[in-house]
């Protein structure tokens, strides 16, 4: 054999195992408990991850509810200062979903207007989250004081100069009037321990935010 075929053959088994050095064989892939514990990992990762995920946006669906109460009282209390009349805010819950209205006047319109669902951005469903008050009636606090476990109804009254208006009987408005919304507990109708406050804390009408257990008179 002379040295051309020699170099010949050389050259060859070399570009052979370059070929196999980087373009392996196509049918390697993995084997089934390859399969199994790859999908074994992603499910132990995923139960990990969703309690975590499932508080995120529980929390982030009861702050954007409670940041649609206080622009919702802003907004009345603007309108009364602007236009020289008196506003209120009603609230309600209808089929497990907490609404507002802002309106002129110090009674809630029954027909004719368009309530707006709190933390609508956030597309909630009927029940994920509570709204609950201490307001029994205009600017009125319930016999207690203290935020009632029914679902809430409210209205919240500002005159003409953005304080608190008098209630109906002409007395002087109480002050400290909350507002909450709160995630309910997982498979129940009950406020959790994730909460959120507005609270119109002066005859003047300034107003508050507290959360959790954070919320005193």
């Amino acid at each position: 054999m002379d040295n051309l075929t020699l170099k010949l053959l050389h050259t060859r088994i070399c570009n052979q195992n370059t070929k196999e050095r980087f373009h392996p064989q196509s049918d390697a892939g993995f084997t089934l408990i390859e399969v199994l514990v790859v999908v074994l990992m992603i499910g132990v990762l995923a139960a990990i991850a969703s309690p975590g995920w499932l508080a995120f946006v529980n929390r982030q669906r009861v702050n954007k509810a409670n940041d649609a109460v206080l622009a919702a009282l802003q907004d009345a209390q603007r309108e009364a200062k602007n236009k020289k009349l008196t506003y209120s805010v009603s609230f309600k819950v209808e089929d497990n979903v907490p609404k507002f209205l802002i309106h002129q006047g110090a009674v809630t319109p029954t027909s004719g207007v368009v309530w707006k669902s709190l933390g609508q951005d956030m597309a909630s469903n009927p029940g994920q989250v509570l709204l609950y008050t201490n307001i029994s009636a205009s600017n009125t606090k319930n016999a207690t004081g203290e935020v009632s476990t029914a679902p809430g109804t409210a209205i919240i009254t500002f005159d003409y100069m953005g304080a608190l208006a008098n209630k109906s009987n002409g007395t002087v408005a109480d002050t400290c009037l909350k507002v909450m919304v709160a995630a309910p507990k997982t498979g129940t109708t009950e406020a959790s321990a994730l909460k959120r406050y507005v609270i119109v804390q002066t005859l003047l009408g300034g107003m508050r935010t507290a959360k959790d257990s954070g919320c005193t008179n």
